[in-house]
């Protein structure tokens, strides 16, 4: 990051459809199709200006671009959309249009360019698209048998029995080919392999939590375990003013993986030794469960970053 030229920048709104850009530092803008041919254009623009392209998460539109750019030597970085719209209240802007977007992430970047994410390995990026698919339908199946419950308060249950069995089942068979396909990916990696038994040796952070660590968190073992909280949105956030000292809340961060890091730590607040008798404390104190909860599962991230670090399994402390 620190060799690249952050007053040349690119930034770019990107759609289904369009690629729209603003160039700085002269403004200049232009819209091309998002497709290859139009990847291609941003990337001998980029290398014309010898500028970095920046554009937000947009829910994996954007990879196709990125790793274009990656493959043709263009220095590429993604930028969280909630500090883009977070810079866009603080400069006073309230349109929205996607030249808008373009432009503020495009100066974004420019001001924090150490926001800006690199492009992360063939395998990672695997990875992190079957963790996605498999929360997806994690969660499609929530929603089913909430529905089923909702028939049966009804007593409408039996009219739809048979759908609902079967389209269960389905579910169920497709979340277990990707969990397949997603063990076959981490035996592929040797480095994932290894965080991967690393990360399975601590009570409480089963398979999805340790994969979803590695994929949406592929920083662990190299940055500090603040980093890590915060990466995570477990690290508290202070509200004080003056003499007033406000509640500490959490917020922001990869909202995906505090999810995950929440069930591992309801588990972990029973199975894992340490954290167990951390949670004892907390409790005995009388702090809230929903307290309780977020603070084991800071000290859960924190100590699986910790160990991924050293690269050695979780023992009991004093053993």
């Amino acid at each position: 990051m620190d060799n690249l030229s952050h007053g040349r920048v690119i930034g770019i709104d990107v759609s289904r459809d369009w690629l729209d850009l603003h160039c700085l530092p002269d403004g200049h803008r232009c819209r091309v199709p998002n497709v290859l041919a139009g990847h291609s254009a941003v990337a001998t623009l980029a290398r014309g200006r010898n500028a970095v392209v920046c554009f937000e998460s947009t829910g994996g539109q954007e990879w196709q671009l990125w790793a274009r750019l990656e493959a043709e030597g263009v220095a590429a970085r993604q930028v969280p959309p909630a500090q883009v719209k977070a810079f866009a209240q603080s400069c006073g802007t309230r349109a929205k249009t996607d030249r808008i977007d373009a432009e503020l992430i495009a100066r974004f970047f420019a001001f924090r360019p150490e926001a800006g994410r690199s492009l992360p390995a063939e395998n990672l990026r695997l990875l992190r698209a079957l963790t996605s698919k498999r929360a997806q339908l994690v969660e499609m199946r929530k929603r089913l048998l909430a529905q089923v419950r909702a028939h049966q308060k009804l007593g409408t249950a039996a009219m739809f029995e048979d759908v609902d069995t079967e389209l269960k089942q389905r579910i169920d068979s497709l979340i277990k080919e990707l969990e397949d396909r997603i063990t076959r990916a981490i035996a592929s990696d040797d480095h994932m392999s290894e965080m991967v038994t690393v990360l399975r040796s601590i009570p409480g952070i089963g398979p999805v939590a340790s994969t979803m660590l590695i994929a949406e968190m592929p920083e662990i073992g190299t940055i500090s375990g603040e980093e890590a909280a915060a990466l995570t949105g477990l690290a508290p956030i202070a509200h004080d003013s003056g003499t007033l000292r406000g509640k500490r809340v959490i917020a922001g961060g990869r909202r995906a993986l505090r999810h995950v890091m929440f069930q591992a730590a309801l588990v972990a607040a029973h199975h894992n030794p340490s954290l167990k008798s951390f949670a004892d404390r907390l409790r005995d104190a009388g702090k809230p469960h929903k307290v309780i909860i977020t603070a084991v599962a800071r000290k859960l991230v924190t100590i699986a970053n910790a160990l991924c670090k050293s690269r050695q399994k979780w023992t009991i402390p004093g053993t």
